[in-house]
């Protein structure tokens, strides 16, 4: 056995065992980045689309009454539906309230947030949007004191 051998067989070992281990890792990662960035860019969308909800609900020209916004999301991101849930904050000086919007993969469990900032006069129903429901929706109720109340529906 020369010394060639002796160097080559254990590198074409490792190359058969590292190398396809390697690879499957970075596509696994990759994968996920990916689903971060689109589901990134769902939450994005459903914070803002919230936000110019608001914007619009809010105006005087808006009678009492419920208005409901059908989902525009995809149904799925990298062949996983996920759900969407949304959180109410007040910040200290009371000016204006945050709405934290999370959504979550289903089984992969990748999750996201994104922020909407709206008025003093609204308030949120914990509820959870589905993106594969036909229901999936944005919710709000305009009530004759001025209050907004806003939830997902799906």
């Amino acid at each position: 056995m020369t010394i060639e051998y002796v160097i080559l067989i254990p590198l074409l070992f490792t190359q058969i065992i590292v190398f396809p281990f390697v690879a499957s890792t970075m596509t696994s990662s990759w994968q996920d980045s990916q689903r971060d960035i689109q589901l990134q860019d769902a939450a994005n969308h459903l914070a803002s689309t919230i936000q110019q909800f608001y914007l619009t609900v809010n105006r005087d020209e808006i009678l009492v009454g419920t208005v409901t916004q059908a989902s525009t999301l995809p149904v799925t991101i990298g062949s996983y539906p996920y759900n969407a849930t949304g959180s109410l904050s007040e910040p200290a000086d009371g000016s204006a309230k945050v709405l934290t919007v999370t959504l979550t993969l289903d089984t992969v469990d990748n999750n996201v947030t994104a922020a909407a900032m709206l008025g003093p006069n609204v308030k949120w129903i914990d509820s959870t949007l589905r993106s594969n429901s036909v229901d999936a929706s944005v919710n709000v109720q305009k009530f004759s004191n001025g209050t907004l109340v806003f939830s997902f529906g799906g």
